[in-house]
């Protein structure tokens, strides 16, 4: 029986990509610590987004999370360009701590050995 997926779930992905592409060429232009998208929710009306992004260097993670708050609407901007939609969700960055979380459990469990 094959998965049928949701328009919202298709919606993400593709949004996950260009994302993806957008915030790397972000941190590059405006030297921000080094972060990659690893997650997009949508909402069902499309009209929000949540935005998970992981840092390369935890420390300096709340700091690359308030520059791409900042630049929220530029990225928007570019993203409506290259997405056919009739309106762009608006972008709500969040940190997503999921790597970190991994590490530590497996500090742990190395730590017990």
């Amino acid at each position: 029986m094959p998965k049928t997926f949701q328009r919202t779930d298709r919606i993400s992905a593709q949004l996950r990509r260009d994302l993806g592409e957008l915030v790397h060429a972000a941190v590059r232009d405006h030297g921000l610590p080094s972060v990659s998208v690893s997650d997009v929710e949508v909402t069902r009306d499309l009209a929000h987004a949540k935005v998970f992004v992981t840092a390369l260097d935890a420390a300096r993670a709340p700091e690359a999370l308030a520059a791409l708050k900042e630049l929220a609407r530029e990225l928007r901007f570019e993203l409506g360009r290259r997405v056919r939609m009739r309106s762009v969700p608006e972008l709500h960055f969040h940190y997503d701590d999921s790597v970190d979380r991994g590490e530590r459990i497996e500090q742990l469990l190395r730590d017990t050995q």
